[in-house]
């Protein structure tokens, strides 16, 4: 009994990590997590820019190495992405998101890191309590991930608004002084245009 209660806050208590990195160009962040075969890792993550009158989606490389360093997964110019790969053997997985193809900026990249435990199903010792909490646990995990990446989307989207209000009220100024400037000649030209000289 007790290892069933054990069991159930173990599971309550899994911890979905999320993380905020500032990746400068150039250069590339790598992070990892220790595996047993036939675990899950799932990764979501969104690159974005700290910048808020910067409106450009950017896009960020991203790639996960087994133990051995061999890479089973690569992506390349993600503005945002949700990757989950099993793992065939025991040991350290790292994943990496890499600015260093560019030069323009600092990427600020937000990731959820999820780490699910294989459970044996066919496996007489399994609790099936255990896979229900499991996968009731997964599906929190999606939920939050999606809040995550609509609030990074919502950021993006509010940054490209406030800068076209920008754009559109110095154009408005800009006009204003044309036109301001335009009256100003037209007037001083036929003032001068009508001035009668005279001859002595």
């Amino acid at each position: 009994m007790r290892s069933s209660v054990f069991i159930f806050i173990a599971a309550l208590l899994q911890v979905v990590v999320a993380h905020n990195v500032l990746i400068p160009p150039y250069s590339k962040q790598c992070f990892y997590e220790t595996l047993k075969k036939n675990d899950e890792l799932a990764i979501s993550f969104q690159a974005g820019s700290r910048n808020p009158t910067n409106s450009e989606q950017y896009t960020v490389d991203f790639f996960i190495q087994t133990p051995n360093g061999q890479v089973v997964l690569r992506k390349d110019n993600m503005d945002h992405g949700d990757e989950r790969i099993h793992a065939t053997s025991d040991g350290r997985y790292h994943y990496c998101f890499s600015n260093e193809k560019t030069g323009r900026v600092d990427l600020d990249v937000s990731f959820n890191v999820h780490g699910v435990i294989y459970v044996d199903v066919n496996d007489p010792k399994t609790d099936t309590l255990d896979y229900a909490i499991q996968k009731l646990s997964e599906a929190t995990n999606n939920v939050k991930d999606e809040q995550g990446y609509l609030v990074i989307r919502e950021r993006t989207h509010r940054n490209t608004a406030e800068s076209t209000n920008s754009r559109v009220k110095w154009w408005s100024v800009l006009q204003i002084l044309v036109v301001a400037s335009n009256s100003i000649f037209q007037i001083y030209y036929l003032k001068r245009f009508f001035e009668v000289k005279s001859v002595v």
